[in-house]
């Protein structure tokens, strides 16, 4: 390959591994609390059971539930960003729109379950970097992508070469092996 390629990727490796270090730091630590988040109660509240795995709940009936919970501080329908159904484990979780408070109910009897802090959500923020602010994903994370797929063919391109040197290397020293 010319030299100036290599060059080229030398360098682009290099100065490109600098410029992303810190976003991929956050994305490989913000990803590795992600893949355990279900093994670590801090991360994510693990879902409670309830006693009948169909629903039977009106949506009054769970606004009512919800608001009893000082923590949660859910007073209207404007308040809450998610209604999660397990019916499998006869379960709904209402979480926060402001807060990230969960409160886990009993599907069928609107029991309060489990009351907890849901952090994984601004695990996930902070992962693909809307957490920052709103543009981060677009001009910042997107970029850092490239560079990082960059880098990746980069890197393939320099294992190739020092492959194909040592292959050269060896196949000289077994013609001509030395006295």
């Amino acid at each position: 390959m010319a030299l100036g390629f290599k060059r080229f990727c030398r360098k682009f490796h290099l100065w490109g591994a600098l410029v992303i270090f810190v976003p991929v730091a956050v994305v490989i630590v913000s990803g590795i609390l992600l893949q355990v988040k279900k093994e670590f109660n801090w991360i994510q509240p693990p879902t409670k059971k309830g006693q009948m795995q169909v629903p039977s709940l009106s949506f009054p009936e769970i606004l009512a539930a919800v608001s009893r919970v000082e923590e949660a501080q859910i007073r209207h329908w404007q308040d809450i960003k998610r209604i999660d159904v397990r019916p499998g484990k006869g379960v709904l979780k209402v979480q926060n729109v402001n807060n990230n408070w969960e409160i886990q109910l009993d599907a069928s009897s609107g029991k309060i379950l489990k009351v907890a802090y849901r952090r994984s959500d601004t695990i996930e923020a902070i992962h693909d970097g809307s957490w920052f602010f709103d543009a981060a994903k677009l001009w910042i994370f997107l970029p850092v992508a490239i560079i990082l797929f960059i880098l990746w063919i980069t890197g393939a391109v320099m294992l190739y070469q020092f492959l194909q040197g040592k292959r050269k290397r060896y196949k000289f020293n077994r013609r001509h092996p030395r006295p």
